[in-house]
Formats: structure tokens, C-alpha cells, sequence
């Protein structure tokens, strides 16, 4: 794949959108309770190390939509197209991946359920947005 048809503009909103979806997804009107339960995570060790993990949490993003633009680059992508590489990036990829994981550390299926649906929304909202930004 050459680097220079990838859509690294669209790929660095692609992240934000997808550090911003996370904020929703885990705060109070969505998923912070469920989470909070189904993890043991108090409200303390929420407040600790604020920096590094959003730090690290947007840098993992940025990697991640740079990766689903490289895949997007190889073809023409649109709307459809770029929702579908992100549903089966998000489903696949990661939401698989997370579920093996879960498995053997025998974490409970709620905390499995709101993890792996916020990635699959996630990629999703990056494909929406890599398919119709053209470069």
C-alpha cells in the first residue's frame, strides 16, 4: 500500500471522533455505571493517572484509524463501504479478539458487551467518516 494515498486528515479527525464517542459511551448517560460495576473500578482510581491514560488512550486511536485508512486507501471508498471495513474491523478484529481475552480472564459478559460495543460503534463512526472525507 502506498503511503501517500492514505487520508491522513481524515484519519486524524477519524481518531478524535473516536476519543470523543468514548467520553459519551463511558459517562454517566451511557455505560459509566454498568462499567464501573462489571470492572470494580472505583472513583478514585478513575481520577488517577488522568493524563497517561488519555494520553495513551488518544494515541491508540490515532493508530487505529490510521491503520482502517490504510485499508480504505485500497479501494474507492464511500458511505457504505467505509461503515462495512469499519463493522467488520470492529466485529472481526477487535470485538473477537477482546472476547478470547475476556474468556480466559474470565471477566463477566456485561463488561464484554459495553467494551466490544463501544469498538464496533467506534470503527464504524471511523469508516463513516474515512468513506465519505475523499482525499
Amino acid at each position: 500500500m502506498d503511503p501517500a494515498h492514505v487520508n491522513y486528515a481524515g484519519a486524524a479527525v477519524a481518531a478524535v471522533s473516536a476519543f470523543l464517542f468514548g467520553g459519551l459511551w463511558y459517562s454517566p448517560l451511557l455505560f459509566e455505571g454498568p462499567w464501573k460495576r462489571a470492572t470494580g473500578i472505583t472513583d478514585d482510581q478513575l481520577k488517577s493517572a488522568m493524563g497517561r491514560i488519555f494520553g495513551g488512550s488518544f494515541a491508540l486511536s490515532v493508530v487505529s484509524s490510521i491503520n482502517l485508512a490504510f485499508f480504505l486507501a485500497g479501494g474507492a471508498p464511500d458511505l457504505g463501504w467505509g461503515i462495512a471495513a469499519g463493522l467488520l474491523a470492529g466485529v472481526g478484529w477487535v470485538a473477537t479478539s477482546l472476547g478470547v481475552t475476556y474468556l480466559f480472564e474470565r471477566r463477566p459478559l456485561a463488561l464484554y458487551a459495553i467494551d466490544a460495543g463501544y469498538h464496533v460503534v467506534t470503527f464504524a463512526l471511523m469508516g463513516a467518516i474515512l468513506g465519505v472525507w475523499k482525499k
